[in-house]
């Protein structure tokens, strides 16, 4: 079996809105002028990237935006341009949310338990009900009808709705797996926070992490619960991929990542004694750097060579702790060997690094050539991508920009040639 990853292409509505409470890189730039064009082909440089390496590699599309249907569902009225304009004029907050392009960060589409952890050998996914916040509440309709179309042809993946809205749920940001290989039985940690810190909250519910294991049907000993810690929330974690991330065998963490960690490290170690914690202490690496950096937030992977790199965003090579941290773990000769970093500073800008922007989906070979493949990227595909990216996503939106009929009409014309570009029809993903 092989990890394929599915990254969101960003959208051509991509915008600092400062939408994401607890998001600090997103409050830090709200309101400044963002690149969409940049932004996506960022983005689709490091899923070239990935494929050079050798990993199978996917994709999932930009939502329609603005998202006038949700728009009438809070009382406004007429064809789509009709109701933006009026939402525009009446609480230009609301058009702000419609318009966001924030389902670019696919580690927050859905959860996913590949079948060697579950009871009944069947995958399960669960689509993320992102409940929390307005802007993100309304990506789960969307996300399904692809997630639907991507899976038709697999019917050994069980595709779950989200769970209530009382009970939040992020996705895969908040949960990561450890296991010998990515085919073997694994250790899946679900992790959650307990309530509001210091006006930031606390997104993913411990009743939807509850849930998400009953209904994936994980093994007895394929689960832990796991608290985030205060200090962390606090900080500016709003994910707990922001402070840890996993691959294998190897847990790369924080130490104030966790609430109670020396209990988690001894489940861990129990239920997977191979497995290898690598901690970065506080006093080399603080909160506030290891988050302004996004070092964790950061794609650990299996080379097909051996070992494991890491792969940062390029600003964690511009915080000295962090700068200092890397060559240490470069010079100890530990599980991970190699770190190369990735320009995505639209993204970083908004709040979502490279672990963000990726979805991890276990699969075996034939499962890979059972997807819809319109779904699946080859060099050729990028380039054309690249094209019509160029062609069609705009340069520049500037917060005002946000209220211009002219902008709405391009972000639709341009996600409108990109479906026809992959063969989607229009009303196979509204």
């Amino acid at each position: 079996m092989l990890e394929v990853n599915f990254d969101g292409l960003v959208g051509p509505s991509h915008n600092y809105a400062g939408l994401s409470l607890g998001n600090i890189a997103s409050a830090t730039h709200a309101g400044a002028t963002s690149s969409p064009r940049e932004a996506a082909l960022q983005g689709l440089a490091k899923m070239r990237r990935m494929m050079a390496l050798g990993f199978a590699q996917g994709l999932l599309l930009p939502h329609d935006r603005p998202d006038a249907n949700w728009l009438r569902q809070l009382g406004f009225a007429g064809d789509d341009m009709a109701v933006c304009r009026a939402a525009w004029e009446a609480q230009p907050a609301l058009l702000r949310n419609a318009f966001s392009a924030s389902a670019m960060w696919t580690a927050n589409a859905a959860t996913v338990s590949p079948r060697p952890d579950t009871a009944d050998g069947r995958t399960h996914i669960s689509i993320a009900n992102l409940s929390s916040m307005p802007h993100r509440s309304i990506e789960a309709e969307q996300t399904g009808r692809q997630l639907r179309l991507l899976f038709a042809g697999l019917p050994e993946v069980v595709l779950h709705d989200p769970l209530p809205a009382c009970f939040g749920d992020e996705g895969a940001a908040n949960h990561m797996r450890l296991c010998p290989r990515h085919g073997q039985a694994g250790l899946e940690i679900f992790v959650h926070g307990a309530g509001p810190v210091n006006g930031f909250p606390a997104r993913q519910h411990r009743m939807a992490s509850q849930a998400l294991v009953r209904r994936h049907a994980l093994a007895p000993g394929r689960a832990i619960l796991a608290r985030q810690s205060d200090a962390a929330i606090a900080a500016g974690a709003f994910h707990n991929d922001v402070v840890a991330v996993a691959n294998e065998t190897v847990l790369l963490t924080h130490e104030h990542a966790f609430a109670e960690r020396e209990s988690l490290y001894a489940q861990i170690r129990k239920a997977l004694p191979e497995a290898e914690i690598v901690e970065v202490p506080a006093d080399l690496v603080s909160l506030d750097d290891a988050i302004r950096s996004y070092l964790f937030n950061s794609q650990l992977v299996t080379l097909h060579g051996g070992g494991m790199m890491l792969l940062l965003p390029e600003e964690a090579r511009d915080v000295p702790p962090v700068a200092r941290w890397l060559e240490h773990l470069m010079e100890a000769n530990g599980p991970i060997g190699q770190v190369e970093f990735m320009p995505l500073r639209e993204s970083m800008r908004n709040g979502g690094g490279p672990a963000c922007l990726r979805l991890r989906i276990v699969l075996t070979q034939e499962e890979l050539a059972a997807l819809d493949q319109r779904f699946l990227l080859d060099p050729a595909k990028c380039d054309a991508l690249a094209a019509l990216i160029a062609r069609h996503w705009p340069e520049r939106i500037a917060p005002e920009d946000i209220g211009s009929p002219d902008l709405w009409r391009q972000c639709q014309t341009a996600r409108a040639a990109l479906l026809d570009l992959l063969g989607f029809a229009p009303e196979e993903l509204r």
